[in-house]
């Protein structure tokens, strides 16, 4: 869940900030950096437009939490239809096992977590399947609690600023709408940020994000047919010298298997870091859940070429294969390292976006 530490002191009286994002106390002011770069400098795009009407207030997230069932039934119906007899036998644990496999939790993610069930069973003496129903969500909110952690912002110490976040993914993941969403979270916790279009490949994700930057009040930088590596330079360098909280980066769609592409944002990453020394400071994977064990194929790729520092999981809305994030809980535990969760989305409106946890999850999953 945001929890928030303001950044201006003293402060003056401001929103309360969303929940699930971490604020450090702001640093002393960074040096602007020096002009040159690896590319042309493309000027700023245009600013803040016109004043338009104020969001609606968010709903309560227990609104959305409802939404979220929803949206999980298809994964969560074959899991739950397991648990309608009367005994706790080895056809239960065969068939929650297949069930588990038609949720695309995976082979190594479904043995631990049976393994794990029939430890709590044993442990509690359950005698009833709707106690062993709960006994199982416990096992995968245990599974999926090392995914749930904050997004930082400025550092634990307060000398970040701006905060550098690279944003990848495959084309139809929800990439750039998830920027917009995530930039109306960081608005609404009073971060000045600033967009960089560097996806310059796709025809209309420039217009697309600087339609985002519109709606949440924001500057962007980009440059029509630009190079993407000197478009984040320059967008770095603005917003150190504007003085911005965050630095969001688009970049272009791409399939892990191009490996010329995945080369392209090797260099993006380099070139972020010769604009601002330790940036990136996060380099997000936005994954459509719809795809199942392909997205736990893209996190591996993608954390292999770049070193993920966290995900955002979308259209979980009507999916079933949900269980996808048990698959990746299970492959960082086996890893010894763990790509966490920031946000998961269920459809298409701003507060459709929100933190993971990983007790809401499971009981979503399971109903």
């Amino acid at each position: 869940m945001f929890s928030f530490f303001k950044k201006k002191a003293p402060p003056p009286a401001v929103p309360p900030a969303p929940p699930g994002l971490a604020v450090a106390p702001s640093a002393s002011p960074v040096p602007p950096p020096p002009e040159s770069g690896p590319g042309p400098a493309s000027p700023p795009g245009p600013g803040p437009g016109p004043a338009s009407p104020p969001p609606p207030p968010p709903e309560p997230r227990s609104n959305w939490l409802g939404r979220l069932a929803q949206g999980l039934r298809k994964t969560g119906a074959g899991i739950t239809q397991v648990f309608t007899g009367t005994r706790i036998d080895d056809a239960l644990y065969e068939d929650l096992e297949s069930a588990l496999l038609l949720a695309d939790t995976g082979m190594a993610a479904t043995q631990y977590l049976l393994s794990d069930l029939k430890r709590r069973v044993k442990e509690a003496r359950a005698t009833d399947p709707a106690a062993v129903k709960a006994l199982l969500a416990d096992a995968i909110t245990a599974l999926l609690l090392p995914l749930q952690r904050p997004l930082v912002i400025g550092g634990v110490d307060g000398q970040v600023s701006p905060t550098v976040i690279m944003v990848t993914g495959v084309n139809g993941a929800g990439k750039t709408t998830s920027i917009g969403k995530l930039t109306r979270y960081l608005a609404e916790a009073d971060q000045k940020v600033l967009l960089a279009a560097a996806d310059t490949f796709r025809a209309a994700a420039r217009e697309q994000l600087a339609v985002w930057a519109d709606r949440n009040r924001v500057e962007i930088v980009s440059q029509e047919g630009g190079d993407p590596a000197a478009v984040t330079f320059d967008a770095v360098s603005a917003g150190r010298a504007r003085g911005c909280d965050v630095v969001i980066a688009d970049t272009a769609g791409r399939l892990p298997t191009q490996a010329h592409l995945m080369e392209e944002l090797k260099k993006i990453q380099r070139t972020i870091a010769k604009a601002m020394p330790g940036a990136p400071h996060e380099v997000l994977l936005v994954v459509d859940g719809n795809t199942g064990q392909n997205a736990l194929a893209q996190v591996k790729a993608f954390d292999a070429a770049l070193g993920l520092t966290g995900l955002v999981v979308t259209k979980l809305d009507g999916t079933a294969k949900g269980g996808v994030l048990a698959a990746i809980a299970r492959w960082g535990a086996e890893q010894g390292r763990v790509v966490p969760v920031y946000f998961i989305g269920i459809g298409e409106k701003l507060e459709d976006l929100q933190t993971f946890d990983a007790r809401e999850f499971a009981q979503a999953l399971l109903g």
